[in-house]
């Protein structure tokens, strides 16, 4: 049995990761800015369920929730660093109150959480560091270039953590979503940007409406990827990387080989710039 802590528990994959983390067996300390919903929605989850009011962006109820979960259960286990918040718009569309406010939660809120959590399992010499960041944290699309530069910098400072924390005995994985049928797309959560600009009506327009079609119709089931995330937690070895999704792998795969064609086309520019 391993102590859940997790971030954004009231809706979407931190629900699923929540109930399929109690199905297996394990406590959970469950977040979110109204933690009161979580409770409800696991009435007879017990004493094996504690629901904590957070805001990645409130240092201040960060440390609460981190101090509540280790005067409850005693340690924490597996961090999984889940909230976060989405912004569909054009890179030039997107306004400075917009981009911050999409880092406040994306990339400063993971960072201030990961600071409350990693004492305790420093102090342990044992963990794991979950850190949820998306199919476009690596192969980007018009329409997310500032809810991609986010998931960028999660994949950045994951990959780094993944080197320092290895030999504490903590591990770190990365886990890449396609997408999943949640309310992610929703109008009330996702923003659009304010004002639209006409010339990107073919590339960010188009998005807008791909997205607005796919809304609960996404092929990712969030209860078979929260099972993954349980199941692949309790390796032995667990992977830097996990996608999920058939259409992250296409992703992937498609980036992958373009990056290859091209750093092959332009390897004798790289080679040379050394000194004779």
């Amino acid at each position: 049995m391993s102590v859940w802590f997790i971030t954004g528990s009231s809706r979407g994959l931190g629900l699923e990761i929540t109930r399929a983390a109690l199905a297996a067996g394990h406590q959970v300390v469950a977040t979110a800015r109204k933690a009161a919903t979580v409770g409800e929605r696991f009435p007879d989850a017990g004493d094996t369920l504690l629901a904590v009011p957070l805001d990645v962006t409130d240092p201040q109820s960060i440390q609460a929730a981190v101090a509540a979960a280790v005067e409850r259960f005693g340690r924490i286990d597996v961090l999984v660093n889940n909230a976060g918040t989405g912004l569909l718009a054009a890179v030039e569309e997107s306004d400075d109150a917009a981009v911050r406010a999409v880092f406040e939660t994306n990339v400063f809120g993971p960072l201030a959480v990961q600071r409350a959590v990693l004492p305790v399992l420093r102090r342990q010499r044992s963990g794991h560091v979950i850190n949820i960041s998306s199919l476009v944290g690596f192969a980007t699309a018009p329409g997310w270039g500032i809810y991609t530069s986010t998931k960028f910098a999660v994949e950045g400072f994951t990959e780094t953590l993944h080197t320092e924390l290895a030999p504490l005995g903590i591990h770190v994985t990365l886990v890449e979503p396609g997408f999943f049928r949640t309310d992610f797309l929703d109008p009330a959560h996702l923003r659009t940007g304010l004002d639209t600009i006409d010339d990107y009506a073919a590339t960010v327009g188009a998005m807008r409406t791909a997205a607005a079609s796919l809304n609960h119709t996404q092929p990712g089931d969030p209860a078979k990827a929260a099972r993954a995330i349980v199941e692949m937690a309790a390796a032995p070895e667990p992977p830097l990387r996990l996608p999920l999704g058939a259409d992250t792998l296409q992703a992937f795969d498609a980036k992958l080989s373009a990056f290859q064609k091209e750093l092959d086309a332009w390897r004798h520019v790289a080679l040379s710039t050394d000194h004779d």
